[in-house]
C-alpha cells in the first residue's frame, strides 16, 4: 500500500473514534421511574413541590439541602443534594436534576436551574 493510503486510512478510524466517543456523552432527560430503575447517574426535569417545603439549616449543616420534587410525569419524590441551597432557589420555574436514585430518594450531585425571564 502507498503511504498517502495508510495515512488515510488511519485519519478515518481516528474520526470515526472521535464521532463514536461525543456520541456515547449526549445525555438524554428521564424521570424518577427510569432513574430507579437505571442504577447510573441520570438528568430528570421537573418542578419544585413547594407545598411540600424544604429543609436547609446552615447553622446545623450548610451542605445538606433537601426538597421534594415533581418530574414531568407527575411523580414526586424526595430529593437531596449534599451542597449548600441555590441562590433563588425559590425563584427557579423548572430544575433539573443530575444524580442517582437509591430507594424512593433521588440524591442529586448537581441542581441546574431556570429562573423566570424578565421579558
Amino acid at each position: 500500500m502507498k503511504k498517502s493510503a495508510i495515512i488515510g486510512l488511519i485519519t478515518i478510524a481516528i474520526s470515526v473514534g472521535i464521532l463514536f466517543s461525543l456520541n456515547a456523552n449526549t445525555d438524554t432527560y428521564s424521570n424518577f421511574k427510569e432513574a430507579s430503575t437505571s442504577g447510573k447517574e441520570e438528568h430528570v426535569m421537573g418542578y419544585w413541590e413547594k407545598s411540600m417545603g424544604m429543609y436547609y439549616d446552615a447553622v446545623k449543616d450548610a451542605n445538606h439541602f433537601g426538597f421534594h420534587m415533581k418530574d414531568e410525569k407527575g411523580e414526586i419524590r424526595e430529593v437531596i443534594y449534599n451542597g449548600t441551597k441555590p441562590q433563588d432557589f425559590e425563584k427557579s420555574e423548572k430544575l433539573v436534576l443530575i444524580g442517582k436514585m437509591d430507594k424512593d430518594k433521588f440524591y442529586a450531585s448537581k441542581i441546574l436551574m431556570k429562573c423566570p425571564s424578565k421579558y
